[in-house]
């Protein structure tokens, strides 16, 4: 039976039917369809395929936002921060030391679906995390809590938020510089499924969330992964990135699980992860790119583009219909690009390892409807960035044309993972 890979964004529904072997046999989207986006599921399964097997994932309803509440700025909180970088996440809020009235104020303004409390090295510290466990508690903070701190505090910390919607998970810091996340990425998308994605009202009944196995970011992010095994095996040298530009966002994605040479840092980052850029989109979030372009003295003129871009913000269903239209839109891709790899780099420290990039691939409906001129222009500007260059010098670039990546993240996911790599080497490499 062949398996239809459903990705249900806040924008357009995907599909990829995939032969049980891993063959690409045909792909489908259609807009997604609030209230009920089982309408638009319906749409793109009856596009493809009756009777095939559903894996799916899920941005829906602007995704998964997450606030981590940590001990100290530089070691857990930024373990946890670090640790959301791998969950499929928007970090939305993160604090450190004792919560207080303003940051209980703060994190409520900050609107997360979740909150990853943590706080402590296994056998240290206890206080912090008791205390913030505490305030949440008696302050009525009702998202779901997933508690990763100190073991020895678990037990205390549990009894104060027994009223709470509570995953309690090992520990994302179990000793100073060694980070966890397995455990706690696994319970953020169980609290993910079960709590968030039958709370935005996508869906009537129960069967939408019952179809969702994971965040979608999370399935690209396993994807990315697989992909980076792909290269080893066929001996590419160098680290997968991955840049998607979205309408309200710009995703990047880095795998350097095999890859030697990576440098340590205080707190180790997972081999794999990924940053989201919320003020960085081709459609909502145009006006961002522009302006973050100058602050980095990317453009120095922007009043044109700029005005292009807050039209674009206006009509979010702007489609270019000249040659000059769709200009402006490869160059705002091109800067979209450039900004929010650059913010990876800096939040990573630089570690793709010592021979940088091997792999570039390019997602987003805009890099795959481009001209092959189009993209040619985006490359050399990409390449040309002086922060970029010695990350891309030796980079081949690839543009995910089929949206492979999360259905290979769900073909993983489900046991599948031959299927998966089978896939992205049809696909991308």
């Amino acid at each position: 039976m062949p398996l239809l890979c459903l990705d249900v964004g806040s924008t357009w529904t995907k599909g990829a039917l995939v032969a049980p072997d891993g063959d690409l046999l045909g792909t489908a989207q259609h807009e997604t369809t609030p209230p009920e986006v089982l309408d638009g599921v319906a749409a793109v399964t009856s596009a493809l395929a009756a009777g095939a097997e559903v894996l799916a994932c899920s941005s829906a309803g602007g995704g998964l936002r997450l606030a981590v509440v940590g001990q100290e700025r530089l070691v857990s909180a930024e373990a946890g921060y670090r640790v959301a970088l791998s969950a499929g996440a928007k970090v939305v809020h993160v604090s450190s030391g004792d919560l207080d009235g303003a940051g209980i104020r703060a994190l409520r303004a900050d609107r997360p679906d979740i909150v990853l409390l943590v706080g402590g090295t296994d056998g240290g510290d206890q206080r912090v995390l008791l205390h913030n466990a505490r305030k949440l508690a008696v302050n009525r903070i009702t998202v779901p809590i997933v508690l990763a701190g100190n073991s020895d505090a678990r037990d205390e910390a549990l009894a104060l938020l027994a009223v709470r919607n509570v995953v309690a998970t090992d520990n994302v810091l179990p000793d100073v510089g060694e980070l966890a996340p397995g455990p706690a990425r696994r319970a953020i998308r169980a609290a993910f499924l079960s709590h968030v994605i039958g709370g935005k009202g996508l869906s009537r009944g129960p069967r939408f969330r019952s179809l969702v196995r994971t965040v979608t970011p999370d399935a690209v992010l396993t994807g990315v992964s697989r992909l980076a095994g792909v290269l080893a095996r066929e001996e590419e040298q160098g680290a997968v990135l991955v840049v998607d530009v979205g309408g309200a966002t710009t995703d990047v994605y880095s795998a350097v699980s095999t890859v030697e040479g990576e440098r340590i840092a205080t707190v180790a980052l997972p081999a794999d992860r990924r940053t989201v850029e919320g003020d960085i989109g081709m459609r909502w979030s145009a006006p961002g790119i522009v302006a973050e372009a100058v602050a980095e003295r990317l453009i120095s003129g922007p009043e044109d583009l700029a005005a292009a871009a807050k039209h674009r913000a206006h009509d979010v269903d702007f489609i270019p219909s000249t040659a000059e239209e769709s200009e402006v839109d490869m160059r705002l891709a091109s800067l979209a690009a450039i900004l929010a790899v650059r913010r990876h780099l800096r939040l990573v420290d630089g570690q793709l390892g010592p021979k940088g990039a091997g792999l570039l691939v390019l997602s987003g409906g805009v890099f795959r409807h481009a001209s092959a001129d189009g993209l040619a222009r985006v490359e050399e500007t990409l390449r040309a960035d002086p922060i970029l260059r010695p990350v891309l010098r030796t980079a081949r670039m690839v543009v995910d044309r089929h949206y492979v990546l999360a259905p290979a993240g769900l073909l993983a996911d489900s046991g599948r993972g031959p299927a998966a790599d089978r896939l992205l080497e049809s696909s991308l490499v």
